[in-house]
């Protein structure tokens, strides 16, 4: 595109050699090439060099010819005029390029717009002002696109510098400590991967920037070459075209006086006769000003011989004249056949391609400019809310981390050892009645009566005397099943086998997660009296993702992680094991380190997901997508509890869940051969 020299064509005699199109240059968009170094490929012109190419017409719009330069004519001189003010330069022919090598056109290239141009006294200057106006367009979204850079930057900078501000400084207040203090960093470290994202964006918003300011100055730079090309063949043409008209005034003067000479040695009188008596009737051509006054020098010499020697003179000029204007006649329908057929075909398709080039450029980046928008809303929005399978929490998932019930049990017990050895005098609860002190009253429960009418032998009451009958969620799993006399939950029982009746063969079963309303009603049913919960009613199969996403709830609920946070270590360290077989021997001796409950209910429920695995052609749910979302709740997202144990369970992702997929990988041999 634009590579056209400052030189114009002109051919050998013989057919030009054909070379191959250009590579264009896809590194930046579709259609960006890189025009300063592509020159146009040369093609062979019509096979017969002998024939005369036909005279161009610009009133009518037939196909365009095969153009081929005037050289190339039978018995057509070439124009020395194009030889001696232009050096050669290559060329393409417009149209032989659709016919014999249509896979080097751009598909998107128009050739009936090309036709249509070339049939206009206009093209030229109507493809200059709309590559101008397209600069105009491009550089305004440039500078858009810059200014937005900015303030994408300035925006990623203030909220990095207020996320860290924040971090540092309620680290050295005395602000709430325990989960709080755990939830309250990864919110702003939230803040802080949204702010390095805005960083992204605005590098990339200045690359594209850039990139269109390039392409302006590179378009620019082609159109005012072609310009300057496209004036020196108008100025060649039209300087051909006032040669040729005073080669035939000249013509035309000689002419006039050789015919008054010949009046003058007839003896006939100009003024009796009068030059126009004797031309044809249809002669229309004037006398000059100069064979007037040669004329009458003609008609004061009445010597023969005078007159036989100015004939002979004037007929020497008049055939130097009438050669001189038969070779300015061809000379100038040779460039007029070269211009019209060749050259401004070039030239007009040049333009065209140049401002294709600069539309497709500035649409196809502001269609990267609205991909990048919407990938950086993407991202914001799944760092703020990730997929379930995703281990790294999202913003909610932080705050919900939060336990103000324990955060306070353990304040309170701090603050109360601090009290105690701070030497402080106290009130006494108790003492000897001789000072005055009353035996303690016994403590006072206050029961619901759904907990009262559910109450059974096996109750279990807490330390703080609260009764935990019934309840199912948030209570120790020793608990439970010492206190429901089972080997596993009764709630993992029943959703397990809910998923394997209705469940196995749904799409993204236990990735996809129910109806939040759904599944905090089903919790309460659950966990007023697990046995008269019907998970085989319609209202729980019509959506079995429900049922899934309250069996990981319960899970995460547990006090202590299924598989403890004292063996938590252990875990990781076996799964940094590359060796196969070592991690899983090593995976194995820890799951055999696990309480007798814990134990029971991991055999049952990774029993349960080698059963979905087995049904990944139906369900998608293989070992190691089952391993990402178990992973973190099998661990518990602590690894070791609250504060720094947090940060290192969400380090530790990637090994938990490959101390997972291990495990699922070789279940029979770890809990079914057990010999």
């Amino acid at each position: 595109m634009f590579a056209i020299p400052g030189a114009l064509p002109t051919a050998p005699p013989t057919t030009a050699p054909q070379t191959t199109d250009p590579v264009y240059s896809h590194s930046s968009y579709p259609l960006h090439r890189n025009m300063s170094s592509a020159s146009p490929s040369q093609h062979s012109l019509d096979s017969d060099p002998n024939s005369v190419p036909p005279a161009p017409s610009k009133s009518s719009s037939p196909p365009l010819v095969i153009p081929r330069l005037s050289s190339e004519s039978a018995n057509t001189p070439s124009s020395s005029k194009w030889q001696d003010d232009i050096s050669p330069m290559e060329r393409r022919d417009t149209v032989s390029t659709l016919l014999h090598d249509s896979t080097s056109i751009v598909e998107s290239f128009d050739e009936s717009i090309l036709r249509a141009l070339c049939d206009l006294d206009c093209g030229v200057p109507l493809l200059l002002d709309r590559i101008k106006q397209s600069m105009v367009s491009c550089r305004e979204a440039s500078v858009f696109l810059k200014k937005r850079a900015v303030l994408e930057e300035e925006y990623g900078k203030s909220m990095q510098k207020l996320a860290r501000t924040t971090s540092d400084v309620y680290s050295m207040n005395d602000g709430k400590a325990g989960t709080f203090v755990t939830a309250w960093q990864s919110s702003m470290r939230i803040h802080e991967v949204i702010a390095e994202n805005r960083f992204r964006f605005a590098q990339r918003l200045s690359d594209i920037s850039e990139e269109l300011v390039n392409l302006a100055k590179h378009v620019d730079k082609g159109r005012k070459e072609t310009k300057d090309l496209a004036t020196r063949y108008e100025r060649a043409l039209t300087d051909s075209e006032i040669a040729l008209e005073k080669a035939k005034l000249r013509h035309d003067a000689t002419a006039e006086e050789l015919e008054r000479l010949l009046l003058q040695k007839e003896g006939e009188s100009y003024k009796e006769t009068g030059v126009q008596g004797v031309r044809s009737p249809g002669a229309k051509r004037a006398i000059g000003k100069a064979a007037l006054a040669k004329g009458g020098l003609l008609l004061k010499g009445k010597n023969p011989a005078n007159l036989q020697r100015q004939e002979d003179d004037v007929r020497m000029r008049m055939s130097t004249a009438s050669t001189a204007m038969s070779k300015a006649i061809q000379e100038t329908q040779a460039m007029r056949q070269e211009y019209f057929n060749f050259q401004l075909p070039r030239i007009l398709r040049n333009l065209k391609e140049g401002a294709d080039e600069i539309d497709n450029g500035l649409q196809y980046h502001l269609g990267r400019y609205a991909f990048l928008f919407e990938s950086l809303l993407h991202t914001d929005g799944t760092t703020l809310a990730p997929m379930e399978q995703d281990s790294t929490p999202g913003l909610r998932a932080a705050i919900e981390v939060i336990d103000n019930r324990a955060d306070f049990k353990i304040y309170m017990q701090n603050y109360a050892v601090a009290h105690a050895s701070s030497g402080q005098k106290v009130l006494r609860r108790e003492g000897p009645w001789q000072e005055g002190f009353v035996a303690p009253l016994p403590p006072h429960v206050i029961e619901k009566p759904a907990q009262v009418a559910s109450h059974s032998q096996n109750s279990v009451v807490d330390s703080q005397g609260n009764d935990k009958a019934g309840l199912t969620f948030g209570v120790d799993l020793a608990e439970q099943m010492t206190r429901d006399s089972v080997d596993v939950p009764l709630i993992m029982l029943k959703c397990c086998e809910a998923i394997e009746k209705w469940g196995l063969e749904s799409k993204g079963i236990y990735r996809l997660s129910g109806t939040h309303s759904k599944i905090q009603k089903l919790k309460e049913l659950l966990d007023r009296d697990v046995g008269s919960v019907d998970l085989d009613s319609a209202e729980w199969t019509s959506d079995i993702n429900n049922v899934a996403s309250l069996m990981k709830l319960w899970l995460r609920e547990l006090p202590e992680p299924l598989l403890t946070h004292s063996l938590h270590q252990g875990f990781i360290e076996a799964a940094k094991i590359e060796l196969d077989r070592m991690r899983h021997i090593r995976l194995h001796e820890r799951v055999n380190d696990l309480p007798d409950a814990n134990y029971a209910t991991l055999k049952y429920f990774l029993g349960h997901l080698h059963k979905i695995s087995l049904h990944e052609a139906e369900n998608q749910m293989g070992i190691s997508n089952l391993a990402i979302v178990f992973g973190p709740t099998l661990f518990g997202i602590g690894g070791g509890g609250a504060g720094v144990g947090a940060v290192n369970g969400m380090a530790d992702a990637t090994w938990q869940n490959k101390a997972i997929e291990t495990i699922l990988e070789h279940y029979a041999d770890i809990f079914v051969d057990e010999s």
